[in-house]
């Protein structure tokens, strides 16, 4: 997205830009994944560093600033994120032999570390460029690990003069209370239902509205999912969930061990979602396809065995980007569904 927000965000860009007039030093934006956050805040990070911005708050896109900033060389201008979210690894300062290699074959990170948070240090000890402000977008925040939380407190409690931290959070819970009390909390809404398939569709994204229900109707998120072009790891574990039994588990873990964990443990949770909806209202959101199948799981569950379910899939999901053994950890989740089901 290089040149305007998504549809549904423009009226919280227009709530933003009343915060312009006394800036916070910290803006934390929240809401669910897969719905921009991140394009909409290095959107407001380009206003705010643009010399002729606009009066609707965007910037101009044409003037020096700007320039820079379409460039990723803006000197005033910083983003932290997850190795693993950038284009290229960064590489070593000597970049040389046996060095650079191995941080070619290093897994990329999915944590802010610690060093990434320090080498902020020079960025906001030096005059800006053209002495306006100088901005830091960090996302998503939820990925700083400790030591990394702890020294973006200490910035956030005596922030540096001129300076603005943009923040990005997909869940607020599993940031520190303390760093949540440092910023201004600004909420970012999930579209419409309506709103986020019609922008799919004009993306061109075929099946939009099962893609967009099995993303919890989040439009960035369906469009992804729907361009890497294949639902068998979903199709493989729904399967398994609609006629759980032991040996079908183990099979499944096997197969999916490889694949990011966080896929199936988000898949557990929305069917579970759907299981308990059904019992409750007769609604299903996540898998209208598995209606039969939900149907029947939510006739025969007690409502306590299920609720323990979807309280053991929650947990499971702090940890899945961590495991000690993805087999271990997929053969556990689905042996305690399979249990809860039986």
């Amino acid at each position: 997205m290089s040149d305007s927000i998504y549809p549904w965000q423009q009226s919280a860009w227009q709530q933003l830009q009343t915060l312009r007039q006394r800036m916070p030093h910290a803006i934390l934006f929240h809401g669910a994944a897969g719905i921009g956050k991140s394009d909409f805040i290095e959107r407001f990070a380009q206003g705010l560093l643009c010399e002729a911005v606009l009066p609707d708050g965007h910037a101009c896109g044409t003037c020096a600033s700007c320039g820079w900033f379409s460039q990723q060389n803006h000197p005033d201008y910083r983003r932290v994120r997850p190795e693993s979210m950038e284009d290229e690894p960064a590489e070593s300062e000597d970049g040389e032999g046996e060095t650079k290699k191995a941080a070619k074959s290093k897994v990329p990170s999915k944590e802010i570390k610690i060093e990434q948070i320090r080498n902020l240090a020079d960025f906001m000890n030096i005059s800006t460029h053209r002495q306006g402000l100088r901005v830091v977008v960090l996302y998503p925040a939820e990925a700083l690990n400790m030591p990394a939380s702890n020294a973006l407190l200490k910035t956030l409690e005596e922030p540096p003069p001129g300076t603005v931290f943009l923040l990005a959070s997909n869940s607020l819970d599993r940031l520190l209370p303390t760093i949540l009390s440092r910023c201004r909390k600004f909420a970012l809404p999930m579209p419409s239902h309506a709103e986020a398939l019609a922008w799919l569709k004009e993306q061109g994204v075929p099946d939009a509205d099962s893609w967009l229900r099995e993303q919890g109707g989040a439009p960035l998120a369906a469009m992804e999912q729907a361009e890497n072009g294949s639902r068998e790891d979903l199709e493989t574990l729904l399967q398994m969930l609609a006629h759980p039994s032991v040996d079908l588990a183990l099979k499944v873990a096997d197969k999916l061990q490889k694949a990011p964990l966080s896929g199936p443990v988000s898949w557990l949770q929305r069917w579970l979602y759907d299981v308990f909806s059904y019992k409750l209202s007769g609604n299903i959101r996540y898998y209208p396809r598995y209606q039969k199948e939900v149907a029947s799981l939510a006739d025969k569950i007690h409502v306590s065995r299920l609720m323990a379910a979807i309280k053991g899939a929650n947990e499971r999901r702090a940890t899945a980007d961590h495991p000690l053994s993805p087999k271990l950890f997929l053969e556990d989740m689905l042996l305690e569904y399979t249990t809860c089901c039986a």
